[in-house]
């Protein structure tokens, strides 16, 4: 069956990573710390527990199974200490309601594209396929290129997802490889850099970024907009000159923040450092007016 790596899911039907329906596969594990991620759960290298408080009964199964000391139930409140486990999933399995589950499980790349053939006639359609994303896929490069060589045998379309931040060895295994890359520019000012994602180590980002350039392949820049945080002047800024440096650029997507992640951080025992209101309709408008009166051609946004 080949190597495993540790999967966060494997989603299908997708239509926003990448052209046409497409399979995406989130791989776990990533260098950086956005404030903001909508995937708190792909951080870690390593598997976690989830606790899902809406849906627990207080039925207490997970208790009486767990022998080192996770679940304890005072004043009926489900308290559940994350530190202790040793993911056995004894109290995933007794779990009535789904309440509890684990994030992470193994697979190899043929196990990976099985699954994702399934879909064959609607990539072949709409101009799908698969789309490698994360945490940062090309922290793990050796399955991530494994998976994207493993594709282009079985004639799929690759995209893969990246902040950027990888070593550039890492990037020229896999370059020749991949279709399209979804490339994160997530901030422009170094300071805030380290307070929103956790380096200023913009560098290696932007060689990157060049590499793939210059190597002619297909890029679509995803911006990411957090109100109260990134969306500065400089910002717009920094966004419209890479417009400039690199013309032949699909287009650079704007999206707008949203709090999916937070309930997600709570689950995993994790706190969710940002809190900031997401932006209406109006307020998104306004953006993207002011990216057009700057003379922007490939600034857009999905809806």
């Amino acid at each position: 069956m080949g190597e495993k790596t540790l999967i966060l899911d494997i989603q299908k039907f997708s239509i926003h990573d990448g052209p046409g329906i497409r399979t995406t596969i989130f791989l776990k594990g990533c260098p950086l710390n956005c404030l903001w991620c909508h995937n708190p759960e792909s951080k870690s290298y390593g598997a976690q527990l989830s606790y899902n408080e809406e849906k627990c009964i207080m039925c207490k199964k997970c208790e009486k199974v767990c022998k080192v000391g996770v679940h304890t139930f005072e004043n009926n409140i489900h308290k559940v200490n994350f530190s202790k486990c040793v993911l056995c999933r004894k109290c995933v399995e007794v779990c009535p309601v789904n309440a509890l589950s684990i994030y992470g499980r193994e697979m190899s790349v043929d196990e990976i594209l099985d699954e994702a053939e399934k879909d064959k006639d609607f990539f072949k359609n709409t101009g799908g396929g698969i789309t490698i994303s994360g945490g940062e896929p090309l922290s793990r490069i050796d399955f991530s290129l494994e998976l994207a060589k493993g594709a282009k045998k079985r004639g799929l379309h690759v995209a893969v997802e990246t902040s950027g931040y990888v070593g550039t060895k890492s990037l020229e295994k896999i370059i020749d490889y991949v279709d399209l890359f979804l490339f994160d520019y997530k901030v422009t000012d170094r300071e805030l850099g380290k307070k929103l994602i956790g380096t200023d180590n913009f560098d290696k980002i932007l060689e990157n970024l060049d590499l793939i350039y210059k190597r002619k392949k297909d890029i679509i820049i995803r911006c990411p907009f957090i109100p109260e945080n990134n969306i500065t002047e400089k910002h717009f800024t920094g966004i419209l000159e890479l417009e400039k440096k690199y013309p032949e650029i699909l287009g650079i997507e704007i999206l707008p923040y949203h709090n999916f992640g937070k309930s997600k951080a709570s689950n995993i025992g994790e706190e969710y450092e940002i809190e900031v209101k997401m932006p209406d309709e109006e307020e998104i408008e306004r953006w993207m007016t002011k990216f057009k009166k700057m003379g922007s051609k490939k600034v857009f946004r999905k809806k």
